[in-house]
Parts: structure tokens; C-alpha cells; sequence
């Protein structure tokens, strides 16, 4: 039985982080800018594409696992998210 989370459930309720996810985790904290040298390390350390590992930062950005494993970190990944979110919603003025 694998713990490593769903990745077609976006806000899993159950169990601890896989080794995976907590190794992505692990990465980002690392390296928190987004950086041609990034995405070189992406494709090394996990074998993903840029868009992949994304993505999957994105489910685990929504985990509860992952936010009682790595707090600061996903409440700071959040409030990014939260903070693009609203400005891409904002109207936009007309001059």
C-alpha cells in the first residue's frame, strides 16, 4: 500500500506524505525562485517536466498532510498562489 498522495485528488484527508511528495517538498524549500537553473534540477532530481512538477506542487500545496508537515512552507506557497489568483481576477481599468 502506497502513502504517497493521489494526484487526481486535490485535498486528500487521509495519511502521511509518500517519500515523493516530501522529497518535492523538500526541493522547494530549497529552492524557492523559479529559475532556469530550477527547472534544470526538476528535471534531474524527479525525472518531471517544469509543467509536471508544478502541477504536482500545486496538489500538494492543497494537502493537509502537507501542510502538517511543512507549514511555513505551504502557507507561504498559498499565499502566493492566493495573492496571483486575485491579481488575475482584478479588474482591469479602462483608459
Amino acid at each position: 500500500m502506497s502513502t504517497q498522495l493521489d494526484r487526481r485528488d486535490p485535498a486528500p484527508s487521509h495519511g502521511l506524505l509518500g517519500d515523493e511528495d516530501a522529497r518535492i517538498l523538500e526541493f522547494e524549500e530549497e529552492n524557492p525562485r523559479h529559475t532556469v537553473h530550477k527547472e534544470a534540477k526538476i528535471r534531474r532530481q524527479f525525472g518531471y517536466s517544469t509543467a509536471r512538477y508544478y502541477q504536482i506542487l500545486g496538489t500538494l500545496v492543497e494537502s493537509p498532510a502537507a501542510l502538517v508537515a511543512y507549514p511555513m512552507l505551504i502557507n507561504r506557497l498559498r499565499r502566493i498562489r492566493d495573492e496571483r489568483r486575485e491579481r488575475r481576477n482584478r479588474p482591469t481599468s479602462d483608459y
